[in-house]
């Protein structure tokens, strides 16, 4: 069974939508930046469905996302959900394992 990193990363090369669960909330996202935050694995995703603590805005979100807090990870295929500021410096990953080619 492939890890949650494994299927992030195969999302970013691909391009493709993951589902699941982050922190008990459905998820539904695409991971644009996978690698670690101060030696803690996070990834970096645009968040177009699902839900979380604060809950989440028409449209979608950036949502950097600890790996341990995730679950029930699978990948699908679906449009590629990003918004224009995607270029823009982030501070969710410090040591980058793979991000998304534009």
């Amino acid at each position: 069974m492939p890890t949650n990193f494994q299927i992030l990363k195969q999302a970013v090369l691909e391009k493709k939508q993951v589902v699941g669960s982050y922190d008990g909330f459905p998820c539904e996202m695409c991971p644009h930046v996978v690698g670690l935050k101060r030696g803690i694995p996070n990834v970096l995703s645009f968040q177009f469905g699902g839900g979380s603590k604060t809950g989440l805005p028409p449209g979608g979100e950036w949502k950097c996302m600890r790996l341990d807090g995730l679950s029930n990870l699978s990948l699908r295929d679906g449009p590629w959900h990003t918004r224009d500021d995607h270029s823009e410096p982030q501070r969710c990953v410090d040591e980058i394992e793979v991000e998304v080619a534009y």
